[in-house]
């Protein structure tokens, strides 16, 4: 009877277990896919209106991009090196409830193509796995962002970088390990390592190489 009793509470833990991993591996991320697209396409439904959008200089004077909203979409990322069809929206902030919608950007640092360093985070499993192939980036990489008006393009210049969640150094202005010495217009990608763990953070800087109207159609890099 005891042993009975075991083996049936065995299979139920392995059945609770088998159904957790599901939901980690499956459901999370068909739910963050659906939301992903969502946030894209609301991004696409105000640009198609012609809506100035948080950050651009327009909605608050000359040389002063007005603020993003916390929690909101601003921008498209693609990555080429993910794949030609690897895009995720870019939204303000970076609490875990915006994570699950796309990237997000540090508060504080600089807006997008503006002087300063741009910082996005990124999860690197679960949440429809924006930043799992991370490892694959190498210098040289493209990473092109755009705010319905300008296509931005950035390049990357070191990393994969392994560092400690503690390191907030890697978002500075000028981050003492990039290889900067002087102010300029940069990126950092940051996502967590191991794959499936959290003690330590990925990351990647980059410089912006060069912009475009969105009139002109898809920058070079995203030509195939």
């Amino acid at each position: 009877m005891i042993v009975r009793t075991v083996s049936e509470l065995c299979i139920t833990v392995g059945t609770v277990i088998v159904l957790f991993v599901v939901y980690v591996l499956f459901w999370t991320g068909v739910r963050a896919d659906d939301a992903m697209g969502h946030q894209i396409d609301v991004l696409e439904d105000r640009w198609s209106k012609g809506a100035v959008a948080p950050g651009d200089a327009a909605a608050a004077g000359p040389g002063k991009p007005a603020p993003y909203e916390n929690g909101r979409p601003f921008a498209i990322m693609y990555i080429p090196r993910l794949g030609f069809t690897w895009n995720k929206p870019v939204l303000e902030g970076t609490a875990t409830g915006t994570l699950k919608k796309g990237l997000g950007h540090y508060v504080h640092t600089a807006q997008l193509g503006q002087k300063g360093n741009f910082s996005v985070a990124g999860h690197r499993r679960t949440y429809g796995d924006p930043f799992k192939d991370f490892p694959k980036l190498r210098p040289g990489d493209a990473v092109v962002l755009t705010d319905g008006t300008t296509w931005f393009t950035y390049r990357i210049d070191k990393g994969p970088y392994k560092t400690l969640p503690t390191d907030i150094e890697v978002i500075d202005p000028v981050p003492r390990m990039s290889g900067y010495t002087r102010p300029g217009r940069y990126l950092t990608l940051t996502t967590c390592e191991p794959e499936w763990g959290h003690s330590h953070r990925l990351i990647v800087w980059a410089h912006l190489d060069s912009t475009e109207p969105v009139e002109a159609g898809k920058p070079r890099a995203l030509r195939r």
